[in-house]
């Protein structure tokens, strides 16, 4: 309870605590203390702030000055991450965990390539789970098991309603910090709340008229589970956006990398469309899934090179200490300041009217 102080704890240490932030909100974050098992409220050094040193949540952080009858202190240090995702932004996940509905709203396989491509450009251990089992037949997830065996991924199948497949999540999830992404409305928060009871997040329904649901996760917080581990709800999307390059994008499909490890392209910058020899080319199911992303990423690396370049808005002063520095170009002379000289011309014109 606040107010009451760990035994053998003091009032206050000079030693720093290592803890793991839980959530960050406004300028305040919550800080879970190792061995002591406390949560403080802590504050942002300023030395922090002066270096752009940013906080993240799951950040490993040295907390100064703990007051442990108010439960707050001061985050002194950012201690190295082992990863990091900018979208959404958290510090040092170990696995990335799909979570989508079997039906309501109805599994769309041209969706799922897309969020797994994109999990898999994290770099992080890529998990599938299937929600909402009880609302399909045992062949048809026979037959999505089968289906996604041969992308190269075996699904968890869930049911919150039935709680079955709960067990085996929660040992895949031991011991570690977990990101959870998915759809809108495919029981991410519901299987949070059943994963770490006590979290009480707040849960929406999928919407008759766009078959999906709506957003109730606004930012990332990671819960504890029982058993050990964290667990971080992502706020909900549509659309993952795919930031790959083309030569990159085939090492995202397991079906491709397979084939690499077993035989190789007859040229080094094979896009694996129409080149002869190709390794990858060839009859697997998600290979239009391929080319469809290829033509956007392709589609992106063009239009990243038609943005003109940083230099071409800028041009270089020379100071009298004789450095050089290059200063912003004024786009055109519209925006540029009046001289005094057509000031007082402008004044001028303006007395004689008024004499007139």
């Amino acid at each position: 309870m606040k107010g009451e102080v760990p035994k053998n704890q003091p009032l206050a240490s000079s030693t720093p605590l290592v803890g793991t932030v839980l959530a960050v909100q406004a300028n305040f974050y919550r800080v879970r203390l190792e061995n002591v098992k406390q949560v403080f409220l802590c504050t942002r050094r300023s030395r922090l702030k002066k270096i752009g040193q940013q906080v993240m949540v799951g950040d490993r952080v040295l907390v100064e000055e703990p007051d442990w009858a108010d439960g707050r202190g001061a985050i002194a240090a950012v201690m190295p991450r082992k990863t990091q995702l900018n979208r959404p932004p958290i510090a040092n996940a170990e696995q990335i965990f799909l979570v989508f509905a079997l039906e309501e709203p109805t599994l769309d396989p041209y969706q799922l390539s897309r969020f797994l491509v994109k999990a898999e450009t994290t770099g992080l251990k890529v998990g599938l789970c299937l929600n909402k089992a009880d609302l399909v037949t045992t062949l048809a997830i026979e037959q999505w098991q089968q289906r996604l065996g041969d992308w190269g991924y075996q699904p968890v199948l869930l049911s919150i309603h039935n709680r079955t497949g709960v067990e085996q999540l929660t040992e895949q999830l031991y011991q570690k910090i977990t990101v959870f992404a998915g759809l809108s409305g495919v029981g991410k928060s519901s299987l949070i709340n059943l994963l770490a009871p006590g979290t009480n997040l707040r849960v929406g329904a999928v919407t008759s008229k766009l078959g999906r649901g709506r957003h109730t996760t606004r930012h990332v917080e990671l819960f504890e589970l029982p058993k050990g581990g964290l667990l971080a709800d992502t706020p909900g999307f549509n659309q993952p956006d795919l930031n790959c390059t083309p030569a990159d994008l085939s090492l995202y499909f397991p079906e491709a990398r397979q084939r690499l490890a077993t035989s190789s392209c007859q040229f080094s910058n094979c896009l694996h469309r129409d080149e002869p020899n190709c390794a990858v080319r060839g009859n697997w199911e998600r290979y239009e899934h391929y080319l469809d992303f290829l033509a956007e990423a392709i589609a992106q690396q063009e239009a990243l090179k038609q943005q003109p370049d940083a230099e071409s808005s800028m041009k270089l002063k020379i100071k009298g200490s004789g450095k050089h520095q290059y200063e912003p170009k004024l786009a055109s002379k519209k925006y540029r300041r009046r001289s005094r000289r057509s000031q007082h011309q402008a004044l001028e014109e303006l007395y004689q009217e008024a004499e007139e």
